[in-house]
């Protein structure tokens, strides 16, 4: 049956929310947020690696199930809903692409940093000869200027893309920079726009309020706020939200409140807050999944994890760098053991 819809949703909390319980989803909880979403009427559920297809890996972090049969579980269980993948070119690959292809996605959303957008063609062509539906990811957007985004967007719609996404990978950014953003893309692209949030600003509810006020029809949420860093805009109250202003998702609210409750708040180990590294992410600019590794290695040198996130800011460093966050913590752990106390008189 299909449901006309305002606004189109994708849940990200299996795929984004990864990061956040270290990459340990099971087959079992994957079967069972899945099915409740799918029964919720969510349109596209998001189900890969935190960092997207063959993210798995010593530097981004090893998952305790393969994706591949987290994807083939929650396929399997959707009667309404496309599973969505993530794909970053130079992690995932063609090969990759094909496989969950033929496990039954519907679609595949092609992230770059987003002034890299030229290193996605082959992944967004391959994608669309797979019959998928494909959304291009432009990341960490707070570092290029609207006209920078509007022309590698462009790139993104010249290679195929179905629609084209501001990503807002530190939620470093405040709701005039997305609307310029947004307004800007809906000005020069002839595809759909959307948005995805994080929270590490307490601002991706208003962020992703005021993409859609500029013309963005698709949105990312997680359920719970079950993201990378202080979470994503959380869905079950974005749809409470969107119903208060008479727009349409289609998604069923109390379902995703049940869903939120008692599916998903169990998984968490801890719930989604706006810790003080969180904070500090969206603060210095730093991509939301470095939070975890920058606590991991503060631990390892004794010092303050806030210190790293701070200078990885500095640096500009990037998804895929996570490789210097080591670095970082052994330069400022030799820099304190020389200078001391850096607050002692």
């Amino acid at each position: 049956m299909s449901v006309n819809r305002d606004i189109l949703i994708t849940e990200v909390a299996l795929r984004d929310g990864s990061h956040a319980i270290n990459h340990q989803y099971t087959v079992e909880q994957v079967v069972n947020v899945a099915r409740a979403l799918d029964e919720a009427n969510v349109p596209y559920i998001e189900v890969t690696h935190g960092d997207g297809l063959a993210g798995s890996s010593l530097q981004y972090g090893l998952s305790r199930t393969d994706e591949m049969e987290l994807i083939e579980a929650a396929v399997s269980v959707c009667k309404q809903a496309k599973i969505a993948v993530l794909l970053l070119p130079g992690i995932g690959t063609i090969k990759h692409l094909n496989a969950a292809a033929k496990l039954g996605v519907g679609m595949a959303r092609i992230g770059t940093h987003v002034t890299e957008a030229d290193v996605s063609a082959q992944h967004i062509a391959r994608s669309k000869e797979l019959g998928l539906e494909t959304i291009g990811f432009l990341m960490m957007s707070h570092m290029a200027s609207p006209n920078k985004i509007v022309e590698q967007a462009k790139l993104m719609e010249s290679y195929g893309a179905d629609a084209v996404y501001i990503f807002d990978s530190a939620g470093a950014m405040l709701p005039k920079e997305v609307a310029e953003r947004i307004r800007a893309l809906k000005q020069s692209v002839g595809i759909d726009v959307g948005f995805h949030g994080h929270n590490n600003l307490s601002l991706a509810m208003a962020n992703t309020l005021a993409a859609i006020e500029e013309g963005a029809t698709r949105i990312d949420g997680s359920v719970r706020c079950l993201g990378a860093g202080a979470g994503n805009t959380q869905t079950e109250v974005l749809i409470a939200v969107l119903e208060r202003m008479g727009i349409c998702t289609g998604v069923d609210l109390y379902k995703m409140m049940d869903l939120a409750e008692d599916i998903v708040a169990p998984i968490l180990e801890v719930p989604q807050e706006i810790t003080k590294n969180s904070l500090v992410l969206g603060y210095a600019g730093v991509y939301s999944s470095f939070r975890l590794h920058a606590e991991r290695a503060a631990k390892k040198f004794g010092i303050d994890s806030r210190d790293i996130l701070i200078e990885l800011g500095k640096r500009k460093v990037v998804g895929g760098q996570e490789d210097m966050i080591i670095d970082i913590a052994a330069e400022i752990s030799k820099r304190n053991s020389r200078g001391g106390n850096q607050f002692a008189f």
